[in-house]
């Protein structure tokens, strides 16, 4: 990566405080995060970044569309030590920040994420099919395939309707990633695979899951406490995959708690 692409990640900043920077998950935008944002900016600064392609950095490319790459423009833009809080793909992104620059990490947040999200030997997870599908899709019709998407995460949640059009007005206020960034980013969630690296990640740590998850099932929690011992959990009992929309309060509560308790 060089230089100049550092330099065009653009991130934005409210409130003041210990950094708090939000990454959100596949095919959506930071605005997604943007109904939590005014409670937690009175007590801390509150830093959302699109992923490279997405949104404000709909322009910005990388040499290479990895989780190394992003990780590193990312630390580029933030610029200075903060808590990570990465949803689904974005807790991919934020695990990889925290396991190669520990040093510009105060705590680490994901949300409705996993090491591995692909079901693969023991580990549950997407199964491959779904994934393909979604590559041969996104061929034909972009749009409908990040709604198809859309639906998937918010099945099993008490009000599916209310949460996909909840999410779909915050995303839809900027422009849409083309294709191909949605193929790269989809590839990812294919292909990465921290779980050998996470018991290496030796600071605040706090994992946050929806119990009625239809892509990160409740299985591989279980697995994933074996392999960040020293990291905290909690399951939203009613949630699916994006529990900071379905289920903001408690969400907001629980964040707040655990920020309070384990980050200086």
């Amino acid at each position: 990566m060089t230089e100049s692409m550092a330099e065009r990640m653009k991130i934005a900043s409210q409130g003041q405080g210990i950094p708090l920077v939000f990454i959100h998950g596949w095919g959506l935008n930071s605005a997604v995060w943007q109904p939590c944002l005014a409670q937690l900016q009175t007590d801390f600064e509150v830093i959302t970044v699109d992923l490279p392609g997405f949104a404000t950095n709909n322009l910005v490319q990388l040499a290479q569309y990895s989780l190394v790459e992003i990780a590193d423009a990312i630390i580029d833009a933030v610029g200075k030590p903060a808590v990570y809080i990465g949803w689904s793909l974005g807790g991919l992104v934020a695990s990889q920040i925290a396991i190669k620059h520990p040093e510009h990490v105060l705590g680490l947040i994901t949300v409705a994420s996993t090491p591995q999200f692909i079901e693969r030997d023991n580990w549950p997870g997407i199964k491959a099919s779904v994934l393909a599908l979604f590559h041969q899709q996104l061929a034909k019709d972009t749009t409908k395939t990040i709604s198809n998407f859309l639906k998937i995460q918010a099945m099993g949640s008490p009000h599916i309707r209310q949460d996909i059009k909840t999410i779909r007005d915050l995303v839809m206020q900027h422009e849409q990633p083309t294709r191909q960034v949605l193929d790269d980013s989809l590839s990812l969630l294919e292909t990465s695979n921290l779980t050998e690296q996470l018991s290496g990640i030796n600071l605040p740590f706090f994992r946050l899951y929806g119990k009625l998850d239809g892509l990160v099932p409740k299985q591989v929690i279980a697995l994933i406490d074996e392999l960040a011992p020293n990291s905290q959990r909690y399951v939203f009992e009613q949630a699916s995959h994006a529990p900071f929309i379905s289920h903001q309060a408690e969400f907001l509560t629980i964040v707040n708690h655990w920020l309070t308790e384990h980050v200086n």
